[in-house]
């Protein structure tokens, strides 16, 4: 998913808190020329719709900055909020991408579907990860990882190098790390060993 937003360059000495007073929120554009940065303005009802629409190191944004002739791909990789008031955004940060840029994400993970394990068997489906650093350029970023759960049988576990990725995107993290498993119920255990418990106590008696 792409995002377009609108910047505008901030006048030299502006204070973030007059410019929150006055609806617009303090940003920055970084990575577009080596180590120099941009400070840039954008108005607070813009940065509202776009962190509903946008999550950090993930989205790409289409930035337009007007006043100064620029425009280029971004991610959004950081979101300043205050300390007690999370909806009150104090700064965004972008970053420039250019096509062969190799990104580090982070992006969530969908499960599709109910595992034959949990249906059929009595399990209980336990989610260790639900989203998956991942490294890909700015033309392959998914906005999330589909995994089909429905073969999955008790006592399965599913692994990061076991994931469906496309093409031009890679795990960033241990192939041999637990996405998640179909365990044995707590009742299903009880169960069991209220049989065995009975099982005993028929050739006691016999």
């Amino acid at each position: 998913m792409t995002v377009i937003v609108e910047c505008q360059k901030r006048h030299e000495g502006s204070k973030p808190k007059a410019l929150r007073r006055s609806g617009l929120i303090p940003a920055s554009l970084y990575g577009h020329q080596g180590s120099e940065s941009i400070d840039l303005t954008i108005p607070a009802k813009v940065a509202e719709k776009l962190l509903k629409e946008a999550s950090v190191n993930n989205t790409l944004v289409d930035l337009n900055i007007p006043d100064l002739s620029w425009k280029g791909k971004t991610i959004l990789r950081e979101v300043q909020t205050h300390p007690w008031k999370s909806t009150s955004v104090y700064h965004i940060s972008f970053f420039a991408v250019s096509a062969g840029t190799s990104l580090d994400l982070v992006v969530p993970l969908h499960l599709v579907g109910e595992p034959y394990g949990v249906t059929q068997e009595g399990g209980v489906l336990d989610v260790v990860m639900t989203e998956l650093p991942i490294q890909c350029t700015r033309d392959n970023i998914p906005d999330s990882i589909e995994i089909d759960i429905t073969h999955l049988k008790l006592g399965d576990a599913l692994h990061v190098n076991q994931l469906a990725l496309s093409e031009g995107v890679t795990a960033h993290v241990e192939g041999e790390r637990i996405v998640l498993t179909i365990l044995q119920s707590r009742n299903t255990e009880k169960s069991t060993s209220e049989e065995d418990a009975e099982g005993a106590e028929e050739q006691v008696t016999v």
